[in-house]
């Protein structure tokens, strides 16, 4: 060998090593670039990985489950229930729903239930929304059922003459215009007037990570907002009970005192990314349409579908007059369990998939921004209702909102005028917490 050729061959092992470097510099570079890309095309949920480790070993305890807490309060009592299909008490084996867990103790003990009272979607959870429902037995048990969904949404002294305790057990989703929350309004109304007891069994909130959207004004009130608080109020039923009752919301400033009893989770935390074991409703499946509920939701005051009728209701936005260019997806609604009568039923739609698209903020103004903006530019020679409906101002709580999307504010701007109220809110907030909070 001379000395060239063992010269050029040292070299070369240094010089290999160091492009191999360079390479895995470039790669590792790229991939986090990658990987920030993909971060930026999901909805930011708020996730504490210290609280996520507890979970593997303290699993969250439904408030329905710690029956030793509220056992002494219900034996010898006669019981109405305000449940639905949500009602479950789940263990590592097994799942068992709050009324069949009860009739099990009352083998050994005095529970005596007179009464299921059931909210929107009725008690097995299957009725479109907005389906009038209807009183009855269920078929199982032979227990009366007294919808609470229609004319008649609160509890009438003549139904509760038989009852000397009320338990509300539903998951609710943490959106202002979900109505189980105004149906344990009106039951806490009911037992105040009445003089009779009422427990609140609470569960997590699925969007109890962050709060947003505007107040509700007084003027708005409705099934839909019963409560000024924001359309992403960050309490769970427990809370927002004890909200109620703190802050003097029900009829006549009425007040429970110790008739009230919340029974809090354990082992849940505001930081907690929940997800749900359960479908609240028919029209929020997956737990990407709860998420995205608060925002898509705003198009329910609109002449757009949210998909109902699809396999991804609350995922899809779409509209049959939008053309196929103008965007990829489409979509036809067609009558099934949760929407018997679906807009643009059997109608092709065109619009967005946000399991593609996502949301670019956990409760997002924009997607209804683009939607309006499309539209009008579709629509440059027909009225500006032809987006909005008459239902939109009591959706939202307001008649300014509206107004700040046809002037053509962005999200940020129009974020920043309620901003005031929102920090007015959370202040208000912290004297209701049951749980760690996210801030």
């Amino acid at each position: 060998m001379n000395i060239s050729t063992s010269i050029t061959q040292k070299m070369k092992a240094p010089l290999l090593y160091l492009l191999l470097s360079v390479m895995l510099f470039l790669s590792c570079t790229n991939n986090k670039i990658a990987i920030s890309k993909e971060e930026n095309n999901t909805t930011k949920i708020n996730k504490d990985s210290s609280f996520i480790d507890t979970l593997k070993t303290k699993p969250i305890i439904m408030g329905a489950a710690q029956i030793e807490k509220y056992f002494d309060l219900i034996k010898n009592k006669r019981i109405g229930l305000i449940v639905n299909h949500t009602s479950i008490i789940y263990n590592q084996n097994d799942s068992l729903h709050l009324v069949d867990f009860l009739l099990q103790k009352s083998n050994e003990n005095n529970i005596n239930i007179q009464t299921i009272f059931a909210p929107e979607h009725g008690f097995r959870g299957t009725a479109s929304a907005g389906e009038t429902i209807k009183n009855g037995k269920d078929t199982k048990t032979g227990i009366n059922i007294i919808s609470l969904y229609g004319k008649n949404k609160k509890p009438t002294k003549k139904q509760l003459e038989n009852i000397d305790i009320l338990i509300f057990d539903i998951q609710d989703v943490g959106a202002r215009f979900y109505t189980y929350i105004s149906t344990m309004h009106y039951c806490m109304e009911a037992a105040a007037e009445n003089n009779k007891q009422i427990i609140i069994l609470d569960r997590p909130n699925p969007n109890g990570f962050y709060i947003d959207g505007l107040i509700r004004e007084e003027k708005y009130k409705s099934f839909v907002g019963m409560h000024p608080i924001p359309i992403v109020h960050g309490l769970t039923v427990g809370e927002l009970a004890k909200m109620i009752e703190g802050e003097k919301w029900l009829k006549n400033k009425n007040k429970l005192g110790e008739n009230l009893k919340i029974i809090p989770c354990q082992n849940y935390s505001h930081k907690n990314n929940y997800t749900l074991p359960i479908a609240p409703s028919p029209n929020l499946p997956t737990q990407n349409s709860i998420l995205f509920y608060p925002s898509i939701c705003l198009f329910e005051g609109t002449k757009m579908s949210v998909g109902r009728g699809t396999d991804s209701p609350f995922e899809l936005v779409g509209h049959p007059d939008f053309p196929d260019n103008d965007f990829i997806t489409s979509f036809t609604p067609k009558p099934n369990e949760g929407a018997k009568n679906p807009p643009f039923k059997n109608k092709l739609c065109y619009g967005k998939d946000y399991k593609v698209w996502k949301l670019e903020s956990n409760f997002s103004l924009k997607p209804i921004l683009e939607f309006y903006e499309t539209m009008q530019k579709r629509s440059a020679n027909k009225k500006e209702d032809d987006f909005f409906n008459s239902y939109f101002n009591t959706l939202v709580g307001n008649d300014k909102l509206q107004q700040q999307i046809k002037n053509g504010l962005s999200e940020q701007e129009i974020k920043k005028t309620w901003q005031k109220e929102l920090d007015d809110y959370k202040k208000m907030r912290k004297k209701y917490l049951l749980y760690q909070d996210f801030e």
